[in-house]
Order: C-alpha cells, then sequence, then structure tokens
C-alpha cells in the first residue's frame, strides 16, 4: 500500500511543473484577450505555448505535465462540452453533414497515400500520414501504427508533421472562411471540424469565429472521430494487399485485434461526451450545471492548448527537410479544396 502512495505522490511531483506552465500560459491567454480580443483565449494560448515550448520551456521537467494538458485535460473538455449540448444539435448536421465528412476522410487517405508513393515515401509513413490527417492527428496516428506493423520513427516523424501542419491549418483557415463563406456559421464549421487534424485545433479555430462556430466544428470533428476504427481497418487492409510476404502477419493481426483494444477502440473521452449530451438532452443536467460544464470546458481547453503548443517543436520540422514539409503542403491543398468543393455542394 505504502509503495503505491508513493509512487502516486512521485508522479503528481513530476506531472505537476508542466501543468502549472500551462495553466500559467492559459491565464496569460486569457488576460490578452482584453488587448487582443479577435485571436482569442485559445489561439493565444497554442501560439504562446510554441512560443514558450521553443525557447524557455525546452525542460524534460515539463514534458510530462503538458503531455497530461495535451491529453488528458482535452479529454475532460469534451466529455464536459457534451454536458452543453443536446442530442438534436449533433443530429442538426444531418445526413449532407454525415456525407461531407465520409467523402472528405476517403479523398484525404486515398490522396495522401498517393501522394507518398510519388514522392517515394515508405508505405508505412504514408499510411500513418493518412491516418493522422483524415481522422484525429496523433490519436489515429498511434491507433494505427501497431496495426501495419510501422516503426517508432515513422510513428514519431508523422506525428510532428501532422501536429505542425494542424496548427498552421489553424491560423489559415479563418481566413478562408471569411473569404469563401462570409464566416457564416454551417459552412465555416464544416470546413473547419472537416480539415483539422486535432480537436484542440478545432476548439481554437473555431473560437476565432464565434462560439456557435466552435461548438458545431467540435461536432463534426467529433463524427471525424467515431470513424476512426474504419480507417484503421481501410488501412490495415491496404497493407496487407500490398506485401504478399506479410499478408499472414496481418491477417492474424487484424484475426486478434482485440488484442490491440487500446489501438482501435472508440476514444474514452468520445463515449463520455456522449452520455453527458444525453444527461443534457433529457435535463438530468439542467442548464445551470450547463453553463459550469461549459465553463470547466473552456478554460480545461485552453490548458490543453498551450499543451499543445509546447509541444509543437520546431526543431523537429526543420530536421524532417523540404521533402518532408513538400508532402504536408500538398496534403493540406488537397483537404483545402477538396473541403471548399463538398461544402459548397453538401451544406
Amino acid at each position: 500500500m505504502s509503495k503505491k502512495t508513493s509512487f502516486t505522490v512521485n508522479d503528481l511531483i513530476k506531472t505537476l511543473p508542466g501543468i502549472l506552465i500551462c495553466v500559467g500560459i492559459a491565464i496569460l491567454s486569457k488576460l490578452l484577450t482584453i488587448y487582443i480580443p479577435k485571436l482569442g483565449a485559445p489561439t493565444l494560448s497554442i501560439l504562446i505555448g510554441i512560443l514558450v515550448g521553443n525557447t524557455i520551456g525546452q525542460k524534460e521537467i515539463l514534458n510530462r505535465g503538458t503531455k497530461f494538458c495535451e491529453h488528458t485535460l482535452l479529454s475532460i473538455s469534451i466529455v464536459f462540452l457534451g454536458a452543453t449540448l443536446s442530442i438534436s444539435s449533433i443530429l442538426h448536421i444531418g445526413f449532407n453533414g454525415l456525407g461531407f465528412i465520409i467523402i472528405e476522410m476517403l479523398i484525404v487517405t486515398f490522396s495522401t497515400i498517393m501522394i507518398g508513393k510519388a514522392m517515394h515515401f515508405s508505405q508505412d509513413f504514408s499510411l500513418l500520414m493518412a491516418s493522422g490527417n483524415a481522422v484525429c492527428g496523433s490519436s489515429a496516428i498511434a491507433a494505427t501504427a501497431p496495426v501495419i506493423f510501422s516503426n517508432s520513427r515513422d510513428k514519431g516523424i508523422s506525428i510532428t508533421m501532422v501536429n505542425v501542419t494542424g496548427t498552421v491549418l489553424m491560423l489559415i483557415l479563418p481566413l478562408l472562411t471569411s473569404v469563401f463563406f462570409n464566416n457564416g456559421v454551417e459552412q465555416s464549421s464544416a470546413f473547419i471540424g472537416g480539415i483539422l487534424q486535432s480537436v484542440g485545433q478545432v476548439v481554437a479555430c473555431g473560437d476565432m469565429l464565434s462560439e456557435k462556430v466552435k461548438d458545431l466544428a467540435t461536432i463534426y470533428k467529433i463524427v471525424r472521430i467515431i470513424f476512426l476504427v474504419f480507417i484503421v481497418f481501410l488501412l490495415a487492409t491496404i497493407k496487407e494487399k500490398s506485401s504478399a510476404k506479410a499478408i499472414e502477419d496481418v491477417e492474424a493481426e487484424i484475426a486478434g485485434l482485440h488484442h490491440h483494444k487500446s489501438a482501435i477502440k472508440i476514444p474514452w473521452y468520445i463515449v463520455g461526451f456522449f452520455i453527458t449530451c444525453a444527461l443534457h438532452s433529457f435535463n438530468i443536467i439542467n442548464t445551470e450545471f450547463s453553463h459550469t460544464f461549459k465553463e470547466f470546458s473552456n478554460f480545461f481547453e485552453i490548458i490543453a492548448l498551450a499543451g499543445i503548443g509546447m509541444r509543437v517543436f520546431i526543431r523537429d520540422l526543420l530536421a524532417q527537410g523540404i521533402k518532408t514539409s513538400l508532402y504536408c503542403f500538398y496534403i493540406a491543398a488537397v483537404q483545402i479544396i477538396s473541403s471548399l468543393v463538398l461544402v459548397w455542394i453538401l451544406i
């Protein structure tokens, strides 16, 4: 018992420094919105996080806490967000919205694979890039990696490049929504939620436009994440068919995917989101409590975005060279162009 308690205390001590600096960045971001209201606290938080993480924040002691904020706090904020939305608000995207998501995900998946092949990247790297860009960034990459038997190097590079691409797009998309959709809620939400790689980036980007865009864009993003399991199976099948030598191994892996539950299951925070959403829809979580959940969700989001920013390392981006950066540029171009066309047609 004492060992377990000691471990828990040590674990907390190791995590606390990174959490504290992310909380500090979040508070600073909220204060700065008084002077820079158009950017909003979420965007400022991720930008300050990048600045700190690439300068004075490059310390090993902060890594555990920033990772906790990036993943756990963001996940909790999504669960809290569910308590502010009703089931009808999710169904609001309709069949057209669902069709937009499915078609966009397939276009991004196959385009990323084909571009990667044309640029002579390894198949595993292209498959990981396809998963991360089509679904949900580093979480999707982590889910895909064990199923296609990729090495840790491909996994690490793809996570870095997808996160950096998403951060750049997060700053560009509000300009595009202004030009092409006049910042209309429906089209802007689908555009942002259908493109950006992580939930945090969707939150920060949507917040630059309005609260309504942020919430609806997040719903589009969550629906994308629900399709994660199908994309993983699709990529596993592609890997299987392309490598005769690995057929038996991949088939065994697919047949025994229950041994890799952490790799392909729907993330726990999505389940939590729908539970709190249902509780709010049936008024078990009433309006007063819903407002409290909203406040917690917003603040946790800002803290999490600071953690995300602090873990975007410019040195890692530069280390990959121009070829990998061009690959990301081509993928982003496909995402933007295909989403523009599909939003005009379907939304």
